[in-house]
């Protein structure tokens, strides 16, 4: 057969190379290839070995856990990551009017994307461009501290702090030190421990080592001694304590413990859950009052504390807390109890007795996430993890919001076995 020559118009000729030109730019980017790429040391799945007697779903394959991870992961990226006003910056889309992007949400992406790399072969730019968009809205106390909110055209509403968002941001850092090493553009282990300096400097209140609600609360604020009970996160300050090596962050978990004990005792002694907020944590602890800050229900357990379960409950699985241990089984007793063992009943918000708030007999993913990482603190909890875990993954993220889905896909990488401490 004769050979057939092919005729191509410069037009074609272009068109090709920049076909080819396309291709070869989308493998650098979704194989993790080219400048800026380094080796993922602690690529997804990890498979870490929690402490002795916590359990994960046990009526699911591991391969089956991971692949519901990721599968729910490549749908939260693509609906929350969205690129910053300026060029290598992403931010979390927070997904209600008014704001595009808070300084908790940015924590969560941060967590979220330094755990799955590996399995995301973009997750290193897709980092370093949220680590950006932080960087470009400093706090106005400190630059390695985030301004709380953002709105259009990436704005700062105010530059003051969200502690939970910052705590979380510094904990990110400590994974990418570990996930990607300190020789790229970003020395992420220099970054948090200047970041975990200024969150105890600005957001711990240093008589009591409670945490401030935000870097705008003073000495002489009435609310110098209140607290938000979801941003004790007893494995993050032990983290920041090997960090900074000052015996602060060691006190800070210490006194917090006692803390919450006083509050279970005192307010919960049947169902062990605490208030969103917690007032006069010098001397005489209590729960807020009605609209202390944001709601009626600031003195309950409601869309603050319904976070406290997976904070406690992952620093058992991470140092093995017996502390953590005490407050998680005491949760757990009363939810398996309250709910007669079916997910389905776990309600939106509870008071302090353990009641239902009225109105609130609705799905939250918020709520029942956390009850499933503090699940896995016993093994008399099987059957209600594996009961937990198939009703946790059978929402579907087009019906919930920004913050139900990011509590869902950090809770289901702790769960199924693949977080880590740095």
């Amino acid at each position: 057969m004769p050979k057939i020559k092919c005729a191509w118009s410069k037009k074609a000729l272009k068109n090709y190379w920049n076909y080819r030109w396309f291709n070869y730019f989308l493998l650098l980017l979704f194989t993790g290839t080219g400048v800026n790429a380094q080796t993922v040391l602690k690529p997804f799945p990890q498979h870490n070995t929690y402490a002795a007697g916590t359990i994960k779903p046990s009526h699911l394959p591991q391969q089956q856990l991971d692949r519901q991870v990721c599968a729910f992961y490549t749908q939260w990226k693509t609906r929350y990551v969205k690129p910053g006003c300026y060029k290598n910056q992403y931010y979390i889309w927070f997904e209600k009017p008014g704001k595009e992007c808070v300084s908790e949400g940015q924590g969560y992406g941060m967590l979220i994307t330094a755990l799955i790399a590996g399995y995301d072969k973009g997750a290193k730019t897709t980092f370093d461009g949220l680590y950006n968009y932080y960087k470009a809205h400093p706090a106005k106390t400190s630059p390695y501290l985030m301004a709380w909110a953002q709105g259009k055209n990436c704005k700062n509403l105010d530059r003051s702090t969200a502690t939970d968002g910052d705590m979380d941001i510094a904990y990110s850092l400590l994974l990418a030190a570990k996930q990607w090493g300190n020789k790229g553009s970003i020395n992420y282990q220099a970054e948090a421990r200047n970041m975990i300096a200024a969150i105890m400097q600005h957001e711990i209140n240093p008589k009591t080592y409670a945490v401030l609600l935000s870097d705008a609360i003073e000495y002489d604020s009435s609310d110098y001694f209140d607290t938000r009970s979801s941003d004790f996160m007893p494995a993050h300050f032990k983290a920041f304590e090997q960090v900074l090596q000052n015996d602060k962050w060691q006190k800070s978990v210490n006194n917090n413990y006692q803390l919450f004990s006083l509050m279970q005792e005192k307010y919960s002694p049947d169902a062990g859950i605490v208030p969103d907020f917690i007032r006069s944590t010098n001397k005489n602890p209590r729960p807020a009052q009605r609209n202390y800050l944001e709601s009626p229900y600031d003195g309950y357990y409601n869309y603050n504390a319904c976070r406290v379960p997976w904070r406690i409950a992952t620093d058992y699985l991470l140092y093995g807390d017996k502390r953590a241990k005490v407050m998680a089984d005491k949760i757990n007793r009363w939810i398996r109890e309250t709910t007669k063992g079916n997910p389905d009943n776990i309600s939106a918000g509870y008071t302090l007795d353990g009641n239902d708030i009225k109105g609130r007999y609705f799905e939250a993913l918020s709520f029942i996430a956390p009850f499933t990482v503090s699940a896995t603190v016993d093994k008399s909890n099987q059957q209600w993890l594996n009961n937990l875990w198939n009703y946790l993954v059978g929402f579907k993220l087009r019906d919930y919001d920004y913050y139900d889905n990011s509590i869902k896909m950090i809770d289901m990488i702790i769960v199924s076995g693949n977080y880590w401490k740095p």
